[in-house]
């Protein structure tokens, strides 16, 4: 069953049950518990058409608990922590931030635990069953484009991590609600009025963040790999003109290896993954300010390249 189907009530009693809830979440299953009722809610929002599986058939990798400090703060200044098989990697958050603190700590799993991949610091979208691999620093305007890509007919496969097998070399989706911050929030709102970004948490440790909810299809989807076939690297520039500039292979090879988290561990399994993903790519650097235009470039690549 999608988590959609149950109403908050009936998320609520399993999330405080000793199973929690088992989160089916691309390539990885989480076993979520918590007792917050309002982190529930936002949770069944944004993660709506994603199934919930059985904790008597599931391989369980990741069991994340988010429950309130076992002192005054559960009642003073609530503040809730999140925790993954007894240990606590971050400080306590405000229990109003209970769902930023959620991703970041998804993200810190995967980043840590899934060294079983060549994991990529990028977004990837897919077009006429070819994928673009946008890989970004902070800043970039990445998740801003490829969350409008993902609502003009690109197939959304992943915003923060770009998890590539190492017996195949595809791309393997794992499409999570889209985190977009600050003045982003409000472009892709007049980008796309009708898509749903759930509540915004202000004052985190990065700004302001509304999470968007990825669509439908793409959670259909999210068992089916990409094919690598463009490498892009975005860049938003205030006022500038749009300019999609053919790469060099060898400078691509290093700026992708740049935005890997895990390139060492992988070691040479990770230089011939990404050494066979720039040769069979196509690779460029895109220069924007305007994301009408810099999704016109892509789609005129994508359907003539």
């Amino acid at each position: 069953m999608k988590l959609g189907s149950y109403s908050i009530s009936e998320l609520t009693n399993k999330t405080v049950s000793k199973n929690g809830i088992i989160l089916l979440v691309g390539p990885f299953s989480v076993r979520l518990r918590t007792r917050d009722r309002q982190f529930v809610s936002t949770l069944r929002d944004l993660y709506l058409d994603f199934s919930i599986g059985s904790a008597d058939k599931q391989i369980i990798d990741f069991h994340i608990d988010m429950f309130s400090p076992p002192n005054h703060r559960r009642w003073i200044k609530p503040q809730i922590n999140f925790s993954i098989d007894g240990l606590f990697p971050f400080s306590p958050f405000s229990v109003s931030h209970a769902t930023p603190l959620f991703e970041w700590g998804f993200n810190w799993c995967i980043a840590r635990n899934a060294q079983n991949y060549l994991l990529l610091h990028a977004a990837v979208l897919e077009k006429n069953n070819r994928s673009v691999i946008l890989p970004a620093l902070p800043g970039s305007g990445k998740s801003t484009l490829a969350a409008a890509l993902s609502h003009t007919g690109w197939r959304f496969l992943s915003d923060e991590f770009c998890i590539v097998n190492p017996r195949d070399g595809k791309i393997i989706p794992i499409p999570r609600p889209t985190p977009l911050k600050n003045e982003s929030i409000q472009v892709f709102r007049n980008f796309s009025p009708d898509a749903f970004i759930g509540p915004l948490f202000h004052n985190t440790r990065k700004g302001t963040i509304g999470h968007l909810r990825p669509p439908p299809s793409a959670v259909e989807q999210q068992n089916n790999p990409g094919i690598p076939h463009w490498i892009i690297f975005p860049k938003y520039q205030s006022n500038s003109d749009t300019n999609l500039i053919s790469l060099d292979k060898s400078f691509s090879l290093m700026k992708l290896a740049s935005n890997a988290f895990n390139y060492e561990i992988q070691s040479e399994i990770g230089f011939k993954l990404l050494t066979t993903m720039v040769d069979k790519c196509t690779c460029y650097n895109l220069v924007f300010s305007d994301l009408n235009s810099a999704i016109s470039q892509l789609n005129t690549l994508a359907d003539n390249d």
